[in-house]
Order: C-alpha cells, then sequence, then structure tokens
C-alpha cells in the first residue's frame, strides 16, 4: 500500500518540483512578460481548444459506432472529458478505464469493446503526432538529435502495431485470456484497418492535432511572440509524446518542459518559452477539468464512485468497480 501511496505522491512531486524550477529560474522576466500580455488572445486559444474537444468527441462517436455502439455527440465527448480529467489526478492513465465503465454502465458494452475504442484512440493520436513531427522536422534547423530518435522510434511503433494487427487475424487459442485478447484486436480491425476507417480518423485526428497547434499559436501571441508554424507543431508534437510517457499524472510538468526546450532551441527567450508552455498546457487542462465537472453532472454522481474506485486500485491495490 505504502509503495503505491509513494508512487503517487512521487509523481506529483516531480510535477511540481518540475514547474517550480522552471518558473523560478526566469521568475523576473516572467513578471515583465505577464505586464505586457494581451488577455484577449487567451479567450480565442480557450474557443479553440473547446472546438477541438468536440472534435474529439465526434471522433470517438465514430470509433464506437464502428464497434457496435451508438450514442451522440454529448455523450462520446462526456466519455473523453471525464477520462482525461481523472488523468489529472491518477498516474499511469488509469483514468482512461473511467470510459470503459461508464461505456458499460450506459450502454452494457463489453469490456473488450471498452478497451479496442480507447486504443484505436491512442493509436490515431499517437501515430498522427509523429507524423506531423516527423514533417515539421523538414522545416526546422539546430533539432537536438534525441527529437529524431522519439519521432522515429514511435512511427517505427506505429507500424509494427499496425503490421501485427493485420497478420494477427490468423491467430486462434483455446485459453480463455487470450481469445478476450484476439476479440479486443478484430474489434480494433473492425475500427482501424478498411481504407475509409483509415481515411476518415486520419483526417480527424490531423484536423484535432493542428488545432491543438493553433491553441499554443494564440498563447504566444499573448506575448507578442510569432513563432513560426513549423516549430509550433514540432514543440506539441515533442511535448505530447513526452507526455505519453507517465511518469506525472497528465504528464504536468514534463510536458512544459519539453515544449519549453523546444522553442527555447528555436531561438525564443526563455522566459517568454517557459510562459508559453506553462499556459498553453494550463489552459487546456482546465478546459478539461471544466468540461469533467460538467460531463459528471451530465452523466450523474456514479461517475464519482468510478473515479474513486480507479483511484483506490492505484493507491490501495483494490480490484476496482465490477465487470
Amino acid at each position: 500500500m505504502y509503495r503505491k501511496i509513494s508512487a503517487i505522491l512521487i509523481s506529483t512531486i516531480i510535477a511540481v518540483g518540475i514547474i517550480a524550477f522552471m518558473l523560478y529560474r526566469v521568475w523576473d522576466d516572467l513578471l515583465v512578460a505577464l505586464e505586457h500580455a494581451v488577455w484577449y488572445y487567451l479567450l480565442v486559444a480557450s474557443l479553440i481548444c473547446l472546438a477541438a474537444w468536440f472534435l474529439r468527441g465526434f471522433r470517438y462517436k465514430v470509433i464506437l459506432s464502428r464497434i457496435g455502439i451508438s450514442c451522440g455527440l454529448l455523450f462520446s465527448t462526456g466519455c473523453i472529458f471525464i477520462s482525461q480529467t481523472a488523468n489529472l489526478i491518477v498516474p499511469a492513465r488509469l483514468g482512461d478505464l473511467v470510459r470503459v465503465f461508464i461505456l458499460k454502465h450506459e450502454y452494457q458494452a463489453t469490456i473488450s469493446q471498452g478497451i479496442s475504442s480507447l486504443v484505436v484512440e491512442r493509436v490515431f493520436d499517437i501515430v498522427t503526432v509523429a507524423l506531423l513531427g516527423a514533417v515539421s522536422l523538414l522545416f526546422v534547423i539546430n533539432v537536438p538529435e534525441w527529437f529524431y530518435t522519439i519521432i522515429i522510434f514511435t512511427l517505427v511503433l506505429g507500424a509494427a502495431f499496425f503490421i501485427f494487427l493485420i497478420f494477427s487475424g490468423r491467430l486462434v487459442s483455446e485459453n480463455r485470456y487470450i481469445r478476450i485478447f484476439l476479440s479486443i484486436l478484430d474489434q480494433i480491425r473492425a475500427v482501424s484497418l478498411s481504407v475509409r476507417s483509415v481515411a476518415s480518423l486520419s483526417v480527424q485526428s490531423v484536423v484535432i492535432w493542428i488545432l491543438d497547434v493553433f491553441v499554443c499559436f494564440f498563447v504566444a501571441l499573448m506575448f507578442q511572440q510569432t513563432i513560426p508554424l513549423a516549430v509550433l507543431v514540432l514543440a506539441i508534437v515533442i511535448g505530447n509524446l513526452v507526455k505519453a510517457i507517465p511518469l506525472t499524472p497528465g504528464g504536468v510538468g514534463t510536458y512544459e518542459l519539453a515544449v519549453a526546450l523546444t522553442f527555447t532551441a528555436a531561438g525564443v527567450d526563455p522566459a517568454i518559452a517557459t510562459l508559453i508552455a506553462v499556459i498553453d498546457h494550463l489552459l487546456k487542462n482546465l478546459v478539461t477539468l471544466a468540461g469533467g465537472i460538467i460531463s459528471i453532472y451530465f452523466f450523474g454522481d456514479w461517475v464519482i464512485d468510478t473515479i474513486r474506485s480507479a483511484f483506490r486500485k492505484e493507491v490501495y491495490g483494490g480490484e476496482g468497480p465490477g465487470v
């Protein structure tokens, strides 16, 4: 029990420590930059962020429809809001499991359906991010070598996953647990391997991440910074690929550090780079939190018990909600 409590405390301390260090080393310059900020752009960034969330909800609605779950846009968007809100609290992205339980509660979906919908969404997100990063590398000079490494490694993993998915259809087993795993793969193939599905989900994913980049673009305009689009894309890509490693809840700290380092390497003043990175992620997390709270009221109080169960599973090693 104490080891799991320590894991949560340590990950949170790491997140707070990274942010505190980033702010402390440029504190005086930060105060000057904030005095001259154009706050109108923050409203524009917030509206774009909200639009990206509803597009995410639409994409998830499409994914669910292809595994036999027909739902509305508010439901699919609310599912994502709640799970991502839980991820801001629960380490190791265990908040994603909340979405599985919501689907089971509202649509009697199987666990395999819930997991397969999550996998498809995550795979298209990570592959799209890496592809955008690969394109942006063509237009940015003096890029650290580890940027190439993390982007190429992600693309190789994505390609390996799709190759495995193609050939896994030939696998059979009498083992119950392996059959469950194979059924999840069957559902993932049904959603993601047809030409129509790949084209539709890819276009939606690209638009989602371009909107995510434009949130950062307008945050940069707050501080009178016109950063080249390729640099903005690369910063968001590196930030999210680093964030995918669940060292801290919601990637807080690691995301800001990666984004700020990217901007600084491109010639942006360290104080401004830090401000843009911190406010960009803070804005996105606040929109997530607000959407999550509204969605909990939309679904009902039972969702809070589900989130608590996911938290207890991480802290105390419990079994979580029954499935």
